[in-house]
């Protein structure tokens, strides 16, 4: 298989806007799937100070050539100042899924 698939993640303040946004970019073909992991627990820093949330993980998986669209949607429609969006390359998988997956995100 030729095309490149990512697997994103990006953290949600809460559930609620974890699956609206999610659904947005399934239902938009920015993303073939979303995962939503309902709570976690994050320590960070953020403007010099030491912050703790309960935030709502999300995984993506799309196409290495969507990942710049990807990106600037989710960014628009993301809560946070300064989302957290990371790609991870995936290095293989079940051949038939991952067909799906770039097929998902035209």
């Amino acid at each position: 298989m030729g095309e490149e698939i990512l697997l994103a993640l990006s953290t949600f303040p809460d559930i609620e806007t974890a699956q609206r946004i999610a659904r947005q970019l399934v239902t938009e073909n920015f993303a073939a799937c979303a995962n939503i992991i309902p709570t976690i627990e994050s320590i960070y820093r953020w403007k010099e100070k030491i912050e703790t949330s309960a935030e709502t993980l999300v995984f993506f998986k799309v196409s290495k050539d969507r990942q710049s669209s990807f990106q600037e949607k989710l960014r628009s429609l993301h809560p946070y100042e300064v989302p957290e969006i990371v790609f991870f390359p995936v290095a293989g998988g079940l051949p038939e899924y991952l067909r799906w997956v770039v097929d998902s995100c035209r």
